[in-house]
């Protein structure tokens, strides 16, 4: 396969190889300031399933290629991937992560025959105007230093403990994605990239449990209640970073999304 040039792509083809592939094809999509193999425990999960992972522009293996400027890049970049799969263009199960949820919806509203169906945990919309549950209104990103900004989104997201049990090549490397990550902050901070509302690819949209932030949690209940056909699948005890924590919960929801394909396209359940 020929994916798009300089993307650090992993192939978990299924048993007997991708000419055997009988089930679905499914690819994940990381957010910010993670990698493919963050997904490394899903994937495990989805035994006898073809799967595809992949650094975005600016993380880890992609990192030398520089991170697009907006979100419409790593929509351009997913499709990519999808149009590269064995299967002569069958129709795919992607699944995203946080920013990766917004990919992957981007793509499934760009060229939405691509797609059985889609998942996303968690996507962040702020666009979406939605209140703050502390009423503050929500202040204008002004970036700092990139390595700087990249080592305290990490100390916010996963913890103060967590990056000091790095060693310090992670955190150079960390500190090495802070552009690409600022490039994501700011995509989120502009005008809407896409109209979530037009989508008609199914999906299903995924959050944590009362852990989670409750902005994370409030955006998903929109998304289920104002996409046409949308589900919801809540992971209990989860909070943002549940493909990592609750692994058997995620693997969960690329489940459901493949389940929600074969559903509304009359196929048998694929197990």
């Amino acid at each position: 396969m020929v994916y798009p040039d300089g993307l650090d792509v992993v192939e978990h083809p299924p048993p007997g190889g991708w000419d055997a592939q009988l089930g679905p094809t499914v690819v994940l999509v990381h957010g910010s300031l993670d990698r493919g193999a963050s997904f490394a425990r899903t994937v495990r999960r989805l035994e006898g399933w073809g799967v595809v992972t992949y650094d975005r522009r600016g993380y880890q293996g992609s990192g030398h290629r520089g991170a697009p400027p907006d979100l419409a890049g790593h929509v351009d970049d997913l499709l990519g991937v999808v149009a590269a799969l064995p299967g002569a263009g069958r129709p795919v199960t992607a699944v995203g992560h946080s920013l990766g949820g917004d990919v992957v919806v981007g793509a499934a509203l760009a060229r939405p025959g691509s797609f059985a169906s889609i998942g996303a945990y968690e996507p962040p919309m702020p666009w979406l105007g939605l209140p703050r549950p502390d009423g503050r209104p929500r202040r204008p990103y002004v970036p700092g230093d990139p390595g700087d900004e990249a080592e305290a989104f990490f100390r916010r997201m996963v913890g103060d403990a967590a990056w000091e049990r790095l060693p310090e090549p992670a955190r150079a490397q960390r500190r090495a994605e802070g552009p690409a990550l600022v490039a994501d902050l700011v995509a989120m901070r502009g005008d809407a990239p896409f109209d979530v509302t037009a989508l008609r690819v199914p999906a299903v949209f995924g959050r944590g449990g009362p852990q989670s932030a409750a902005h994370h949690r409030d955006t998903v209940a929109w998304l289920a209640a104002h996409v046409p056909g949308a589900e919801l699948f809540e992971i209990d005890g989860a909070g943002h970073g549940a493909h990592l924590t609750h692994p058997d919960g995620f693997a969960g929801l690329v489940r459901a999304a493949v389940a929600l394909a074969a559903r509304r396209h009359g196929e048998a359940p694929v197990r």
